[in-house]
């Protein structure tokens, strides 16, 4: 199977979906082998069970494709990490009309005085 590595991290930016467990949805995606195109979704952490699972495509995935992960936000955002120096997920708000107005980057200071 074809193993894309993300630039997110499931240990560090989606701990719901390795602790609960919790097959998050992607959109445009299906099961493994639903689709032409099945791909191992993994983390960009050195740790080896940073996987977000097999999902499906129509299309070939190449570098700079968007994969949206949909309904993560219960659980992100209070138990994301620093895991392996991988910095937290800006938040943003997406608008009807399609603009993404980000709210909050975090960069070292906020690593830094994390408690």
């Amino acid at each position: 199977m074809d193993i894309v590595v993300l630039d997110t991290s499931a240990e560090a930016h989606m701990p719901d979906t390795l602790a609960m467990p919790y097959r998050a949805k992607v959109r445009g995606a299906s099961e493994a082998g639903a689709k032409s195109h099945t791909y191992k979704l993994t983390g960009n952490s050195c740790l080896s069970g940073d996987i977000m699972g097999d999902y499906s495509f129509d299309k070939p995935l190449k570098i700079g494709d968007k994969i949206i992960f949909e309904d993560q936000i219960h659980y992100t955002i209070v138990k994301n990490t620093t895991f392996n120096g991988i910095k937290l997920p800006s938040l943003g708000v997406l608008k009807k009309d399609g603009e993404l107005k980000i709210v909050k980057r975090f960069g070292y200071e906020d690593f830094k005085n994390r408690n």
